[in-house]
C-alpha cells in the first residue's frame, strides 16, 4: 500500500493554462479582484500568481484544461458567468442556495434484505438504498450499518434538508449535537430527528451499529463545520431549527400503547411534535391480534420497514415480507399486514 507522505506545504496554487498573459491579468484583477502576488520574468512576463476570495491562481504558458472557478456570494451578478481572455469559465453561484424539494411522485414499492445492493459512505459507513427511486427526488431512506466498533471518523457537520430522522435498528453509538448537552447514547429503538443545519458528530459506536434514516430531500447537502467544537457550552433543548427541534426518543423509557381497536400495540417517537408536523414515526407489534388493515394515508410518504420478524403486506396482492425489508406505499391507499410472526417489529414513518 502507498504511504500517504507527510506533507508541510503551507500554499496551495492551482494552476490554469495561460498562452497569453496581459489579457488574462487584466481580467482575474480588473474585473473578478485578484492581487498579483508573483510575476515574472520581468522585462517579458508569462507567469504570474493571484489570489483573491480565497483562492490561490497560478497562470502559466502550460497546455491542458483552463478550467472552472466558481464563486459564492450572497447576490450573484447577472449574467452568471463569463469566460475569461484564457478561456476559465467563472460561475457565481449563490452563498446558500435554498433546498430545492423536487415534485412528488408516488410509487408502490418493496426493498427486500436479500437483494439491496450496499456501498461505502461518508465515514466509513455502508449505505443501503431503500427508496431507489426516490419518490421523484422526494425522499431518500438509507439502511446504514458500521460494521466495526469504536472510534468513527466523522467530523462536525449538518445538513442541508427539509426533513431528517435516524432511527436505530441494533446496536448503539454515541452522538452529540449542537447546544443539546454531552453525548449520549443511541441505542436499539431509539428515534433521533435531526433539524435542519443542526450540528453533530458520531463519536463511537458499538459492534454492527444498525440504523434507518429517511430524508427530504433525496439530495441534499452535508458541510463540515471545522470552527464548532461538540458539545457546546450552551445546552437549549427547545431551540428553533427551522420550525423543528431536536428530538431523542428513548426506546426504554416509551410505553407501548393500543393501535386503536386493531388489537395491534404502537410505540410513539414523538416526531410528530418536534418536527412541527411535517412527519411521524411509530412502532408497531401484534399484540392480541397478527392482522392489522391499515386505512388511508392522505399525505405523501407511507414508508415500512420490518426491523424484525416477518409478515405478509397485502397491497394488490399478497407480498411476503421478511426482516429488513422496506415498503412504500402510494397515498390514499388503504394497506394490510397478515400474518405478523410473534417477534414483528414496523417500523412506520408517514410525511
Amino acid at each position: 500500500m502507498r504511504e500517504t507522505p507527510d506533507l508541510q506545504a503551507t500554499l496551495a496554487e492551482v494552476v490554469l493554462p495561460c498562452a497569453d498573459l496581459a489579457p488574462a491579468l487584466a481580467f482575474f484583477t480588473g474585473q473578478l479582484g485578484f492581487r498579483v502576488e508573483t510575476i515574472f520574468p520581468a522585462e517579458e512576463p508569462t507567469t504570474a500568481s493571484l489570489s483573491g476570495h480565497g483562492l490561490r491562481l497560478r497562470l502559466e504558458p502550460v497546455a491542458g484544461d483552463p478550467g472552472v472557478i466558481r464563486l459564492a456570494c450572497a447576490q450573484p451578478p447577472s449574467p452568471r458567468h463569463v469566460t475569461a481572455p484564457n478561456g476559465t469559465r467563472i460561475e457565481w453561484v449563490d452563498l446558500d442556495p435554498p433546498i430545492v424539494t423536487p415534485p412528488f411522485v408516488p410509487e408502490f414499492l418493496i426493498a427486500r434484505q436479500a437483494h439491496g445492493a450496499a456501498g461505502e459512505g461518508r465515514a466509513g459507513m455502508i449505505y443501503r438504498d431503500l427508496i431507489p427511486g426516490r419518490l421523484g427526488g422526494r425522499y431518500i431512506a438509507s439502511h446504514i450499518t458500521l460494521p466495526g466498533a469504536g472510534p468513527v471518523a466523522d467530523w462536525v457537520h449538518y445538513h442541508k434538508v427539509r426533513f431528517q430522522m435516524i432511527f436505530c435498528r441494533r446496536g448503539w453509538a454515541r452522538l452529540v449535537y449542537e447546544d443539546q448537552g454531552p453525548a449520549f447514547m443511541m441505542a436499539a429503538g431509539d428515534c433521533v430527528l435531526q433539524p435542519p443545519r443542526i450540528r453533530h458528530r458520531v463519536l463511537e459506536s458499538g459492534a454492527s451499529f444498525e440504523v434507518v434514516e429517511i430524508g427530504c430531500p433525496a439530495l441534499h447537502e452535508t458541510l463540515a463545520d471545522h470552527a464548532m467544537s461538540l458539545p457546546t457550552a450552551r445546552r437549549l433543548p427547545e431551540r428553533d431549527f427551522s420550525g423543528q427541534r431536536f428530538h431523542h426518543a428513548v426506546a426504554a423509557k416509551t410505553p407501548w400503547t393500543a393501535e386503536g381497536e386493531t388489537g395491534f400495540e404502537r410505540r410513539e417517537t414523538g416526531m410528530a411534535r418536534a418536527s412541527g408536523g411535517l412527519a411521524d414515526a411509530s412502532v408497531l407489534r401484534p399484540g392480541a391480534a397478527h392482522d392489522l388493515a391499515v386505512p388511508p394515508h392522505h399525505g405523501e410518504l407511507m414508508f415500512g420497514f420490518l426491523l424484525n420478524g416477518s409478515a405478509t403486506l397485502v397491497r394488490c396482492g399478497d407480498h411476503p415480507l421478511t426482516s429488513g425489508d422496506a415498503f412504500v406505499i402510494p397515498p390514499d391507499e388503504a394497506w394490510a399486514i397478515k400474518g405478523a410472526s410473534d417477534d414483528l417489529a414496523l417500523l412506520r414513518v408517514r410525511a
